[in-house]
C-alpha cells in the first residue's frame, strides 16, 4: 500500500540517496513513486514484493477464467467432460 505522504518522492532525491531509499524499501516492502517535474513517472519496489504482485496477478487471472467458464456452463454453453475426453483421446490416437 502506498503511503502518500512517505512514498512519493523525487527522482533527483532518489538519486542522491539511493542507498536509503533501497533500504527503506526492502525494509517496509511499499513502494516508492518517483516523480520528474513533480509528474508521477516511476514506481519502484524490492523484488520479493513485486513477485508477490506478479503472483497475485496470476493468480486473479485465473479466478476470472474460471468464473467466465462456470458462467459459461450456467448459461448450457461448453461441452461435457465426456466429450472433451473423448476428443482427447481421439487426438492422441487411442
Amino acid at each position: 500500500m502506498i503511503e502518500l505522504t512517505k512514498d512519493i518522492r523525487s527522482l533527483t532525491d532518489f538519486k542522491r540517496n539511493t542507498t536509503e531509499f533501497l533500504e527503506d524499501l526492502k525494509r517496509t516492502k511499499h513502494p516508492l513513486v518517483l516523480t520528474v517535474n513533480g509528474k508521477a513517472e516511476l514506481v519502484v519496489q524490492d523484488a520479493e514484493s513485486y513477485q508477490e504482485l506478479l503472483n497475485a496477478a496470476e493468480l486473479l487471472e485465473t479466478l476470472k477464467g474460471l468464473k467466465r467458464g462456470l458462467e459459461q456452463m450456467k448459461q448450457g454453453q461448453g461441452k461435457g467432460a465426456e466429450e472433451v475426453f473423448a476428443e482427447l483421446f481421439d487426438s492422441v490416437g487411442h
